[in-house]
């Protein structure tokens, strides 16, 4: 039989006290010394105090000595209690502690609010007992952010940088050290429309309004090369290798080979409007494409002629694509305001799997690379973060992160941060994911102190 662990204190405490009663008919002068080392205090912990009082030239230290010789006995006996109940001695059970943070607390009440509405099955109950900080961990001015839905303004590389276009410009945040610098500006008239770090965290890509690509070698800070071609602004971006595909406002979509002078090495158009999301598969074998025609593209990579699946069950902009870290055939796509769900998808068969609705604008969409876990953001009306399960898709929580629409989010390369960017001029960072060994947990260091920057102030 296991009993909880404040519940085996309870039976343990009870038990002493019985056993020093019986002390006390045997030896009647174990008077209140005895006594007040087996007071419970109202939170179930031993009064420390009382015993710390008995000792020379107290008048009942006789008393205290008695029990001091009982010491062994009665650890041996706590033992077989233990034993019997199933519970470990080594536990620190109901012990005193500094007392916990406000947000801890506020942690707690969100969680138990939100166990109310959710399901009660073994997965769901698994999530409760983790701990999902509801405040950001960070919090960054970002004035001059773009408030537009197709847009992808905001990405995280290999090597812990941030990346955030602001109107003209694109700044870095440095995630280990929390300096801040601007790597690009735009010449007057255009501006930032996406950026997008390559796989290594080396490179930068920013699509502009104009229709031009800027490749910065980030570690550098230099300019690699502009590449044109594009009519309008460049919406989405997405690196396969050496390959970056770029989205256009007008629908089309290029493959760019970096290391060409003729960089555009295949052209793919289904889409009719802005193509506001770009996803390759983990073994760079398929495409993903979402546009403001409300169609969900899947391109094989062995054929660009034309979509392998095109899917049209969503009833709103697709801008939030998401491929499963650890079954790759999965891809999760979220919809705009007039759509607000979040489809599963099996890319083997172009099968609609589930369906999650989620009463809002879907701005993001993520898998947990340390469990069964979808993270999406959100817009109207709830400016929400929420956590789902998979494959019950039982939601886990709403944390409400900004005071305007999520616009813009990324993951963090150890899966476990997220940056998100909304129209209220913030930038914010969550700890939302926890690996699997608490060992792994890595801090955000930062820098805590105010700085003023031309384009972002760390606060």
């Amino acid at each position: 039989m296991n009993l909880p662990a404040s519940q085996f204190n309870i039976a343990l405490k009870e038990q002493q006290l019985h056993r020093q009663r019986l002390e006390y008919k045997d030896h009647p002068s174990l008077d209140t010394a005895t006594t007040a080392t087996a007071t419970v205090d109202d939170d179930g912990g031993g009064d420390e105090e009382a015993v710390r009082r008995g000792g020379a030239g107290d008048p009942n230290s006789s008393a205290v000595h008695h029990s001091h010789n009982n010491t062994a006995c009665d650890d041996s006996y706590a033992e077989e209690i233990a034993r019997a109940y199933g519970v470990s001695l080594d536990q620190r059970i109901l012990a005193f502690g500094a007392e916990p943070p406000m947000q801890e607390r506020d942690d707690i009440q969100a969680r138990y609010d939100d166990s109310t509405r959710a399901s009660t099955s073994s997965a769901h109950t698994a999530q409760q007992r983790r701990h999902i900080p509801t405040a950001a961990e960070r919090k960054l001015d970002a004035p001059g952010i773009i408030d537009d839905y197709y847009l992808n303004l905001l990405d995280w590389s290999l090597h812990d940088i941030v990346a955030v276009g602001l109107d003209r410009a694109v700044y870095l945040w440095n995630s280990n050290n929390g300096t801040v610098e601007q790597l690009f500006e735009a010449e007057e008239g255009d501006s930032v429309a996406s950026v997008r770090f390559s796989n290594d965290g080396d490179f930068l890509a920013i699509g502009l309004n104009e229709g031009d690509i800027q490749l910065y070698d980030v570690i550098a800070g230099k300019r690699m090369r502009s590449m044109q071609g594009h009519p309008t602004r460049v919406t989405s971006l997405a690196w396969s290798g050496h390959t970056l595909s770029s989205g256009c406002r007008d629908g089309n979509i290029w493959h760019n080979d970096v290391r060409l002078a003729q960089h555009r090495t295949a052209e793919l158009r289904n889409h009719t409007s802005d193509v506001c999301g770009l996803a390759w598969r983990h073994d760079s074998q398929v495409l993903a494409s979402g546009g403001n025609d409300n169609l969900v593209n899947l391109w094989d990579a062995r054929s660009w002629s034309a979509p392998h699946y095109t899917k049209s069950t969503h009833t709103a902009a697709v801008k939030a694509l998401s491929w499963c870290p650890w079954q790759t055939n999965l891809l999760a796509t979220g919809g705009g305001t007039n759509d607000r769900n979040i489809h599963i998808w099996n890319s083997n068969n172009g099968a609609l799997l589930s369906t999650i609705p989620t009463g809002s604008q879907v701005s993001g969409v993520f898998w947990s690379h340390h469990g069964k876990e979808l993270l999406s953001t959100h817009g109207h009306p709830g400016n929400q973060l929420t956590i789902w399960t998979y494959p019950a898709l039982t939601r886990v929580i709403d944390i409400p992160a900004h005071e305007t629409r999520v616009l813009y989010s990324t993951l963090s390369p150890d899966g476990q941060m997220l940056a998100t960017a909304a129209a209220d001029e913030t930038l914010k960072i969550w700890r939302i994911f926890e690996p699997k060994s608490k060992s792994a947990k890595v801090k955000l260091p930062g820098d805590k102190k105010s700085k003023n920057y031309k384009g972002i102030r760390v606060r």
